[in-house]
């Protein structure tokens, strides 16, 4: 009982950390003043700055697009190769498999953006695609990162899951797409839902990688916020910020929403 109070003292100052600077940042898009760390009153006005500012809003949607894009293709990528390394059994070439899978995992960024600028090159003076690099090569480049970590995800709960229940609805008249599908699936959805989210969140903030591998026709959302660095960040950016905060944060409640009807679907008929 006398441990309670340092380790909720020890919570307490953990979030403050994390979320102090985010509550600052958003306090800030509401200040009337030119500097965006400082206040000038309330206002409205950077919101409306934001509404027409083209080059953000199309940078940050160009974000979200290539997000969704590379976190559907990392689950499909991921999800196989976790299937892979978890069901498939031994195999010759297991291990530099399992370990060319988890590359991404490790590389530092700059040296993963570089390599995959040097892959893009090559393959367009091979095929002549891509013939010029923005959104594909970097929905690419993402998944292939995101991959990496959904495959850990999926490996890791498959390994929870006994294969026996598998083998029982094949005892009973089910084909292993629909064993798959009935079994396996619902029970491995919550790995592939967080390894979506990861992935996308991986996409959404990457910069150096995005650098690489993009070029006048892709421009992300972090990389626009890091060249107006040069020239001095404006509240814009703030206003931005809690813009996506308020979407992350009705996402969530969306998504634990649902959740929540689902387990009281479940219960009666359990």
């Amino acid at each position: 009982m006398r441990r309670l109070p340092v380790a909720a003292l020890g919570l307490a100052l953990g979030l403050l950390f994390l979320w102090l600077p985010v509550l600052l940042l958003a306090a800030y898009a509401f200040s009337d003043a030119r500097i965006p760390f400082q206040w000038g009153g309330f206002s409205l006005r950077w919101f409306a700055a934001l509404a027409a500012n083209a080059r953000l809003i199309e940078a940050a949607l160009l974000s979200l697009r290539v997000a969704c894009g590379a976190a559907t293709l990392a689950v499909l990528l991921g999800g196989a190769i976790g299937w892979v390394l978890a069901r498939r059994g031994p195999f010759r070439g297991r291990a530099l498999f399992g370990a060319l899978a988890g590359t991404p995992l490790v590389l530092p960024d700059v040296v993963t953006g570089l390599s995959l600028l040097l892959f893009f090159v090559l393959l367009e003076g091979i095929t002549g695609w891509p013939a010029e690099r923005g959104a594909t090569t970097i929905l690419l480049a993402h998944a292939t990162i995101g991959a990496a970590y959904v495959a850990v995800l999926v490996q890791a709960r498959l390994a929870e899951i006994a294969p026996e229940l598998e083998d029982a609805a094949r005892d009973l008249g089910a084909s292993p797409p629909v064993a798959f599908a009935t079994i396996t699936l619902p029970l491995l959805a919550p790995s592939l839902v967080a390894g979506w989210l990861l992935a996308f969140t991986l996409s959404v903030d990457d910069v150096v990688v995005a650098s690489f591998v993009s070029g006048p026709a892709g421009t992300t959302l972090p990389m626009v916020v890091f060249s107006m660095l040069r020239l001095g960040l404006t509240p814009e950016v703030n206003a931005l910020a809690v813009v996506i905060l308020v979407l992350a944060a009705a996402l969530l409640a969306a998504g634990a929403l649902a959740l929540r009807l689902a387990r009281r679907r479940r219960g009666p008929a359990i």
